[in-house]
């Protein structure tokens, strides 16, 4: 289970962003973050955008309540959603 933090607005977790996957996917739990296969490359942002594409897919939610608030060229990430609760987050991790 990941930490997931509470805000006024929704939620706060970590991702740990596998890039160039043979498939988009949940890839289980990595030390303190949800770990997400992507088939997007990490160059010009575009795993940054897969990312956010992937997680409003599962979460079915739209791309705007999804921010990278950390990480942005890093695969560690952090992610605020909001208009979510944390329930909803640990139900997919």
């Amino acid at each position: 289970m990941i930490p997931v933090s509470e805000t006024a607005h929704g939620v706060v977790f970590n991702v740990r962003l596998i890039p160039r996957a043979s498939r988009s996917e949940l890839a289980g739990v990595q030390g303190d973050a949800l770990k997400i296969r992507i088939t997007a490359p990490p160059v010009e942002g575009a795993a940054n955008k897969e990312c956010i594409k992937f997680l409003s897919e599962v979460l079915r939610i739209k791309k705007s309540q999804i921010k990278i608030i950390a990480g942005h060229r890093s695969k560690n990430k952090k992610v605020s959603i909001s208009g979510i609760s944390r329930k909803e987050i640990e139900d997919i991790g």
